[in-house]
């Protein structure tokens, strides 16, 4: 469903902002640019809504060039307020036979039109700022480690970004996890 012209524009305003006041986020693109590539990608702007009404706090964070694809990560200090106590994917969802949390990261984060962060974008975010210092989030989990039933998060501790391994069926009320978008 298409947003409204009125949530349209609020989120247009809120994420200029965000990009004005973080410009070591984004140091080679202008907000011109990031604004001619949503105008022309009404289901980037649907999805970026979902982060930023999830609490993601959605920023640039990467430009390439050659293609003009931009990349948008969740950018809020902690793990997305919207997003959290969800085991990691439908299929430990579903082998959950009492006190089921509400959903499953990977499912929720397909739904948003985002993809989960790989370890790599996570240690990436980490240099531009320190995130997660109360919270642990979710990462994308290699096939290998998920068919034994174990998911990655990730948090950052002692200024240090650490991986973890967990059942993908637990879940924490300091869990989310953090999406990205290229558009």
């Amino acid at each position: 469903m298409p947003m409204k012209p009125k949530d349209r524009d609020a989120l247009l305003r809120t994420l200029e902002a965000r990009f004005g006041a973080n410009p070591r986020r984004h140091a080679d693109v202008s907000w011109a640019t990031v604004a001619a590539r949503l105008e022309a990608n009404p289901a980037a702007l649907a999805s970026l809504h979902e982060m930023e009404r999830t609490g993601g706090e959605p920023d640039v964070i990467a430009h390439d060039r050659a293609t003009g694809v931009i990349t948008f990560v969740d950018c809020a200090t902690e793990s997305p307020a919207g997003r959290r106590s969800l085991c990691f994917d439908r299929a430990a969802l579903d082998a959950r036979k009492e006190a089921k949390p509400t959903g499953a990261a990977v499912e929720t984060a397909e739904a948003m039109g985002i993809t989960l962060l790989t370890e790599a974008e996570y240690r990436a975010l980490q240099i531009l700022g320190a995130f997660d210092l109360k919270t642990s989030s979710w990462i994308a989990t290699p096939p290998a480690i998920r068919a034994l039933g174990g998911a990655l998060f990730c948090d950052r501790r002692y200024d240090t970004v650490f991986v973890y391994h967990n059942g993908a069926q637990s879940y924490y009320a300091a869990r989310g996890f953090r999406g990205s978008l290229r558009v």
